[in-house]
């Protein structure tokens, strides 16, 4: 068991929804796992001092800093957690891998490829006396999407022909909507591409095995003037009097090729009216196939090319036993997961990690690589061709 003194110090930037999930992931992992290390919610840093205040004791941080480099200068402070818009990304993580301190940073990684080279650049430095670093691409730790990976690892799906994989959203249908921190480029880098479409270039090269080496897609902004917010919080705002531009795509579509040989189709879109947050993928191989959705996340559809053909098809499998990835320490069989367990994985992992002197994953490197496919992505929408991604 873990002692009250093998701890590891959390200070954390940012406290909206990332914030918020974060939180109670930082919190509920050494309840429900055994951790060599034990996380303390030492502090939280915002701009605002009296929402900051608000956050801390609604979540449940010791205290406070109004400047993120104010929190990194702390000696208190083990680790910096990265719950900011993506302009803000490269210039925290860096700063605080250079204090010493280990970091987990929001995806995307950066809003720039030249940011997340920087980054990894800084991570590789780091590393080398010790301090750790991940990416947080939360959904790898799904069960279920647990349970696909050692399918295809163990060869259940055989050679692999077609990845297809979308991830669909609606908050934004409306034009009437206002514009927030994501719609803005300079701010968020991109729009659905990186927001979303960059969880399901993760998960897919996560659930392969295989990375990703030539794109052609195209982007579009089908609401391009938004009104003003007169507030704004998560993925909800209220409008407010004037309007501004739309600088980020509505949505990508994408085909891609992966290094092995087999064929993607992709697909992100915050315009897909009546879907909340509905991650589909499908792989199809030699020998079978496997099919998710997140909004029936604890489920994994899979068909074995072996089975007799007069009883083939695809199986249902509920991902909540025990010796299902993480399930373990939670509940009895059929007592469903939801979307912030993922978080909490999240953490068990970095903090075993930490403890052993390992190298967590997904890397400053794995997100430097899913960085390299959005930005070809956008370049192709621009040329109108294919786009290779360097090894």
């Amino acid at each position: 068991m873990t002692s009250e003194h093998d701890t590891l110090s959390v200070g954390m930037v940012g406290y909206a929804f990332m914030g918020a999930a974060h939180s109670q992931a930082w919190r509920n992992a050494p309840r429900f796992f055994d951790l060599p290390l034990r996380p303390r919610m030492s502090a939280v840093a915002g701009r605002d001092e009296v929402r900051v205040a608000a956050a801390a004791a609604q979540l449940g941080w010791e205290s406070t800093e109004t400047s993120w480099r104010a929190l990194i200068d702390r000696d208190d402070i083990d680790l910096i957690d990265v719950c900011t818009p993506g302009d803000t990304h490269a210039e925290i993580a860096i700063a605080a891998l250079e204090a010493g301190k280990h970091v987990l940073c929001e995806k995307p990684l950066a809003n720039t490829v030249e940011e997340a080279e920087a980054m990894v650049a800084a991570a590789e430095k780091a590393r080398a006396s010790g301090v750790r670093s991940m990416v947080g691409f939360t959904y790898r730790r799904v069960p279920a999407i647990g349970l696909a990976r050692q399918l295809v690892a163990e060869g259940r799906l055989g050679t692999i022909h077609h990845v297809r994989a979308q991830y669909l959203q609606d908050w934004i249908v409306d034009p009437q909507a206002p514009l927030s921190w994501r719609l803005d480029k300079s701010k968020a880098g991109s729009g659905a591409l990186g927001d979303i479409g960059a969880h399901i270039v993760d998960l897919t090269q996560y659930i392969t095995g295989d990375t990703i080496a030539t794109v052609t897609g195209r982007l579009e902004t089908f609401v391009k003037e938004r009104p003003l917010p007169s507030e704004h919080s998560g993925l909800s705002g209220t409008a407010g009097s004037g309007t501004g531009p739309v600088t980020v795509d509505d949505a990508a579509a994408f085909l891609a090729q992966f290094r092995g040989g087999a064929l993607g189709v992709f697909e992100a879109t915050r315009f897909a009216n009546g879907r909340k947050n509905a991650i589909r993928i499908e792989i199809n191989g030699s020998r079978g196939s496997l099919a998710f959705d997140f909004e029936d996340m604890n489920v994994l559809h899979f068909f074995d090319g072996d089975d007799p053909s007069a009883t083939a098809g695809f199986r249902r499998i509920l991902a909540t036993e025990g010796d299902h990835p993480y399930v373990a320490a939670w509940w009895p069989p059929g007592h469903l997961l939801g979307y912030e367990h993922a978080f909490t994985h999240q953490v068990v992992d970095l903090v075993t990690d930490i403890a052993k002197g390992a190298d967590p994953a997904p890397s400053f490197a794995d997100g430097l690589q899913v960085q390299r496919v959005l930005a070809a992505v956008e370049a192709s929408s621009l040329s109108s061709s294919w786009h290779d991604i360097p090894a």
